[in-house]
């Protein structure tokens, strides 16, 4: 077994590590560090940052995020049906409607469980 076969392996490893590595060295290097209360508040998830990572919170954050999700992906799927609209005549036209029937049910749906409802 040869050994020099596996030097581009090696070698693509060594640049994709140091892809990863000395971006976040120098950004550290180079960058300010000046941290102040404004950037040390609290951000998206509304916690204390730097704080105990197994504190308890209420799960309808993650609940909203997935079904944030969940619909994003799902509309995502109108804008290639839109380009194709006119290869897919009046039989893409219908099975679009069933998607966006089922669509509408599911919203209907978690609305009316109050998965939307922020108390």
């Amino acid at each position: 077994m040869n050994l020099e076969n596996y030097f581009p392996v090696l070698l693509f490893i060594l640049v994709g590590i140091a892809v990863g590595v000395i971006p976040q060295i120098l950004g550290r290097l180079m960058a300010p560090y000046k941290p102040d209360a404004q950037k040390l508040s609290p951000y998206e998830c509304g916690f204390e940052a730097f704080e105990d990572a197994r504190m308890k919170f209420d799960v309808r954050y993650y609940v909203v995020a997935i079904l944030f999700i969940l619909f994003d992906l799902e509309t995502a799927f109108f804008f290639p049906w839109a380009v194709a609209q006119k290869e897919l005549g009046w039989a893409g036209f219908l099975i679009m409607l069933g998607f966006i029937l089922e669509f509408a049910v599911g919203f209907w749906y978690i609305w009316k469980k109050g998965a939307l409802d922020w108390e």
